[in-house]
């Protein structure tokens, strides 16, 4: 993730994101959490390298 730590939450509908990042949760830790909803972790590994966030549809896709 090329983010900072006052990166906005759910800014993008698709974030690329790669192996150092997991676990990989939605909102990801360098993002606002005061206006977004709770971290959820999402399972990438075992849903193939792609998932979607059931919150906010946020898509992640792991690029390597």
């Amino acid at each position: 993730m090329t983010q900072t730590a006052s990166s906005p939450a759910n800014a993008q509908q698709r974030y690329e994101v790669r192996r150092a990042d997991l676990p990989l949760s939605c909102p990801q830790p360098s993002m606002a959490l005061w206006n977004s909803h709770p971290r959820v972790y999402l399972p990438i590994e075992a849903d193939g390298g792609t998932c979607q966030c059931p919150y906010c549809g946020a898509t992640y896709v792991l690029v390597d």
